[in-house]
């Protein structure tokens, strides 16, 4: 096979992707249109979900409870997206936000309702009523505790999931829990004084499983077995979820809420990114001629792959994660130039095209594998370390940075071959970097440090400021210190520019800035702020009353 029909073919091939991966982005499979852009789980700023605020059934709450209250519900809802959203809301509130959801009732059912849960010694603290067969405590709580009768409470239980058992010949579920360190040296001396008794787990002090001990647990690991079918373990299993709460919650409101940007936001972002994207394929053909066209085609098969990966992972874009995005295509971006520039400066020695290619792309790649390396580790940090939409940003972007290497390197580089076979080998097609003057930038090094040098005692001195004036170091936004959530009802049906109006009323009340969302099926709004003294309530509700004459709740 000569080298034009092998380029021909190749190109043809290249075509063939393009095409069917624009078809699986555009209209995708069957009739949920899977794997499409249309498929792809959107985020709470996108398309909305649920909001669901607890409150501290405690008075007054410590910093450090609410806190380990916060992270260990995150772990719960982190099971329904890695996009959600848990934050304090003020001194004893926490709100949990999840995208892409519809029905409130089933993610409450789910995540199961706040309460306290322990696990007490079954003999003579419980007893079977003779009507209904049912298990009843033969004490208070309170008597059981103060007995020493506590087993292990939520505090030392990590994670409880419904499973699936053999016994015999049959399948059976099961519920299995780990158990912290703590935990597991408590339920190993529990279980070798019980072997043959029952281990009563209580909650909101009521009996709901009474399982007898068969063997001593020593290893943390713990399977409660009985007659479960999988909804009844689900159940079970979340309730023992939520219960290991350090403190009780209660619920407060769940509500749906609409997106956080507006549709048309949204369309116009996405009509700007198309943009952007074309002046970069316009910007790669006009300076790089042949390899900048190879360039955009591996750019458009990106963005097929970006398209298929994100629905393949089930990621839940948000805005972050459109972030983690741009950067990725950046990333690819850059690479391409390199290489190209690799290219040139090999031409401008007298070398081939052929030869300048397979030069430049060798000399390119340390410098891309490290650039690329070095921001997919930032990225694997941020997703085992960060959550909600941090996590998101870093699932993207790790995506996107591994596309970008395969179709920088390999995709373009296969591309940029055929086109040269197919007889785009001409030098003209590819530029030669011009002969310049070499700048001894290291010479003006210590003069230009100043800069810096000035700018970081700036910073520092004015955190400092900051600081002591109580504002803290850094002005952290709402999902990092909490704030203030309440809702304006209208009386007649809203629209999207009262959005930004709302925006406005705030800001010039109080001079904060704020997020508003829609409560989907109502003429609601939520607004959420910074936290408000009492003074401050009632100013910014005589304002949206005199303005909008409504029922606004604080």
């Amino acid at each position: 096979m000569n080298r034009k029909l092998k380029a021909v073919l190749s190109l043809a091939l290249v075509v063939v992707s393009i095409a069917f991966l624009a078809w699986m982005s555009l209209s995708g499979f069957g009739e949920d249109k899977s794997f499409s852009v249309y498929s792809i789980r959107q985020g709470l700023d996108l398309r909305g979900g649920v909001s669901i605020t607890y409150q501290a059934v405690k008075e007054d709450p410590t910093e450090e409870e609410m806190s380990d209250a916060r992270n260990k519900l995150r772990l719960r809802v982190d099971e329904e997206s890695t996009e959600a959203d848990v934050y304090l809301e003020g001194s004893n509130r926490i709100v949990v936000d999840i995208p892409d959801v519809t029905d409130a009732d089933a993610i409450l059912k789910k995540l199961g309702k706040a309460g306290s849960i322990y696990f007490i010694y079954g003999s003579g603290n419980i007893e079977q009523n003779s009507s209904t067969g049912e298990w009843e405590l033969s004490h208070t709580m309170d008597e059981i505790k103060e007995a020493g009768q506590v087993v292990i409470d939520g505090s030392d239980i990590s994670s409880a999931q419904p499973a699936m058992t053999k016994v015999g010949v049959e399948n059976r579920y099961v519920v299995e829990l780990k158990l912290n360190d703590q935990g597991t040296v408590k339920f190993a001396d529990a279980t070798a004084k019980c072997v043959g008794q029952t281990i009563a787990i209580v909650y909101e002090g009521k009996v709901i499983s009474a399982p007898r001990v068969s063997t001593v647990i020593d290893t943390g690991d713990v399977e409660i077995s009985g007659n479960f079918d999988y909804e009844s373990a689900s159940e079970l299993a979340s309730i023992i979820r939520i219960g290991a709460l350090p403190i009780d919650l209660e619920e407060m409101r769940s509500t749906v809420v609409g997106a956080k940007l507006g549709e048309e936001a949204l369309s116009t972002s996405m009509k700007a990114g198309v943009i952007g994207i074309i002046c970069i394929f316009i910007f790669m053909i006009a300076y790089y001629r042949i390899p900048g066209f190879a360039a955009s085609i591996a750019l458009c098969i990106y963005t097929g792959l970006m398209v298929f990966m994100l629905n393949l992972f089930e990621t839940t874009i948000t805005l972050q994660g459109i972030a983690g995005i741009i950067l990725s295509i950046g990333m690819a971006v850059d690479a391409n130039v390199i290489i190209f520039q690799r290219i040139r400066e090999e031409i401008a020695t007298g070398k081939t095209v052929r030869s300048s290619m397979k030069i430049g792309f060798n000399k390119a790649l340390s410098a891309i594998v490290d650039g690329n390396v070095t921001t997919l580790i930032a990225a694997l940090v941020l997703y085992f370390v960060g959550s909600g939409s941090v996590k998101g940003f870093a699932v993207t972007l790790g995506i996107g940075i591994v596309l970008s290497m395969f179709t920088a390197l390999l995709v373009m580089k296969f591309i940029l071959g055929a086109l040269y076979d197919l007889g785009f080998d001409d030098v003209k097609f590819y530029g030669i970097t011009k002969e310049r003057k070499p700048v001894n930038f290291m010479k003006l090094a210590p003069k230009l440090l100043v800069i810096p040098a000035v700018a970081v005692i700036v910073c520092i001195v004015t955190m400092s400021v900051n600081a002591s004036k109580g504002n803290g170091i850094l002005n952290f936004g709402l999902d990092f210190k909490g704030g203030t959530s309440f809702s304006v009802t209208f009386d007649e049906e809203v629209t999207e520019e009262l959005n930004k109006d709302l925006e406005d009323v705030v800001l010039k009340t109080l001079g904060l800035s704020s997020e508003i969302v829609k409560v989907t099926g109502e003429n609601t709004y939520i607004i959420k702020t910074e936290e408000l003294s009492q003074q401050q309530r009632a100013d910014l509700t005589d304002a949206l009353v005199e303005k909008y004459n409504v029922d606004s709740s604080l």
